[in-house]
């Protein structure tokens, strides 16, 4: 599909605010007329979801994290996950997530694609991946400022429920649907 005539060049691009997790920046794009305009485009590195697979006697269950939510304020069920580090392989970033915040590793991973978060004002990625042959681990390795319960849940409440507190997180819901196409 030939687009050349919707694309706007980056002339100019300011750092205003940064934190430990994104920054904020001005861009200045000129437009494929020609006119000068100044974006506000929030850089962050790119994030991993991680669905974790187990055949359970009640069919197939995924193992989901409980944990609060600084920016909605309330508690959320979702896939595990989490930010890629600076130089890590997204893959890697996922069996690292995994195993930080399940206690668990992935005998098999699988990609399911990548998606942009929110492209009209966001810069990063987010990838996803199966987590199949989960091995268990001694115990969980949090960050300090990570406070997470794991959770076995049947495959059937979360489809009936993502969407619907506490099952909150927009990611979850785009993990679990590269998951519904896969399957």
């Amino acid at each position: 599909m030939e687009a050349s005539h919707l694309i706007w060049t980056e002339e100019k691009r300011r750092e205003r605010y940064r934190t430990g997790v994104m920054s904020l920046c001005d861009v200045e794009c000129r437009s494929p007329e020609g006119r000068l305009r100044t974006f506000s485009v929030i850089d962050c590195p790119d994030w991993v979801n991680v669905i974790p697979v187990f055949e359970g006697s009640l069919g197939r269950e995924f193992l989901m994290v409980h944990q609060w939510r600084y920016g909605s304020a309330e508690l959320s069920v979702e896939f595990p996950g989490g930010v890629v580090e600076k130089g890590e392989d997204p893959e890697a970033g996922a069996r690292r997530e995994l195993e930080e915040e399940t206690a668990h590793r992935a005998g098999r991973l699988i990609k399911f694609g990548s998606l942009r978060p929110n492209p009209a004002i966001m810069s990063n990625t987010v990838h996803f991946y199966l987590a199949e042959d989960l091995i268990p681990l001694s115990r969980q390795n949090l960050d300090e400022d990570e406070f997470v319960d794991v959770l076995r849940i049947s495959e059937k409440e979360v489809i009936a429920n993502m969407g619907k507190p506490p099952y909150i997180h927009s990611l979850s819901a785009a993990a679990l649907a590269f998951y519904l196409i896969r399957k």
